[in-house]
């Protein structure tokens, strides 16, 4: 019997063209493909969720105006650049 917290395996089924990118890009990140797949998972459960904020703020408070909306868009790119500098570990 495994010890610890054993990851759950999922077995999926992608276009041949997807398959090959992700080939690619865990490769280029030094990473197994299970683990690339996890974190673009992760990214999009987040991305989900984040919209899923945006639209309940709206709802109850009214849509961002486009002046908030060029504001969070600048934030953003600001946020990516920073990052994109953020060396990580190999």
């Amino acid at each position: 019997m495994p010890r610890g917290n054993p990851s759950p395996k999922l077995a999926i089924t992608v276009n041949p063209d997807i398959h090959e990118n992700i080939l690619r890009a865990a490769a280029l990140e030094g990473v197994s493909v299970s683990a690339w797949m996890t974190a673009a998972a992760r990214e999009a459960l987040q991305r989900r969720a984040g919209l899923a904020s945006v639209a309940l703020w709206e709802e109850q408070h009214g849509r961002f105006t486009a002046e908030e909306m060029n504001e969070a868009c600048r934030s953003v790119q600001a946020q990516l650049r920073t990052s994109r500098r953020v060396r990580r570990p190999a």
